[in-house]
């Protein structure tokens, strides 16, 4: 059997809603048996979350296509690293949406390269505008240093910040997809913020 053997197309409807304390236990049950190679075990893992990662996906990456490729690319690495799955480090649904929202955070950044590298071939091709060329630089050195400060961040407060204000969600909506109290997601941002705030110099 093949890795795409076990990733069927994301089904049409609005994103599912954070599982109940049940459906979570037997989420963590299905993962932990993909984990085993249990195929179809994933198969219903796959049917009881695909609507609500394909969601997430298209939320931060604004394109059906590419939300839909990102999800299927996300399922594909779960049924490979499901052995990594920890039970006690979060729920399934957490942690698959975790490799999705990183999934679609890399395909916007390999657009946004791809588009850059296109910009920069029509600059160069093009007859030089002194005030042009150097409002790009300025804006391309800006956001070069919002990725760098974003890097420092450790993993739980880049995940909070990035869903914040890249994946356009609420506070409450990041704890529940990061599976954590409101309060802890709320934290996580502002402790996030600040490092930024910090990092990059700008005043309170």
């Amino acid at each position: 059997m093949t890795d795409v053997d076990h990733v069927r197309p994301v089904p049409d409807g609005a994103p599912q809603g954070a599982p109940s304390g049940g459906d979570a236990t037997r989420l963590s049950d299905l993962l932990r048996q993909a984990a085993l190679g249990d195929e179809a075990a994933f198969a219903e893992l796959y049917d009881a979350t695909s609507a609500r990662a394909y969601g997430l996906a298209l939320r931060v990456v604004r394109n059906p296509a590419h939300a839909e490729e990102v999800t299927q690319e996300a399922y594909l690495d779960a049924w490979r690293s499901s052995t990594r799955f920890d039970p006690a480090r979060g729920s399934a649904a957490g942690w698959l949406l975790t490799i999705v929202h990183r999934k679609a955070v890399d395909r916007v950044r390999s657009v946004e390269a791809a588009t850059a590298r296109d910009e920069t071939w029509n600059r160069e091709t093009a007859p030089v505008d002194h005030d042009q060329t150097s409002e790009a630089a300025q804006a391309s050195l800006e956001a070069a240093r919002v990725r760098n400060a974003v890097a420092t961040l450790t993993d739980v407060q880049r995940q909070a910040v990035e869903l914040t204000y890249f994946g356009g969600y609420t506070h409450t909506e990041v704890a529940t997809l990061l599976d954590v109290p409101l309060g802890t997601a709320k934290t996580r941002i502002r402790d996030g913020l600040i490092r930024l705030r910090d990092l990059m110099g700008v005043a309170s």
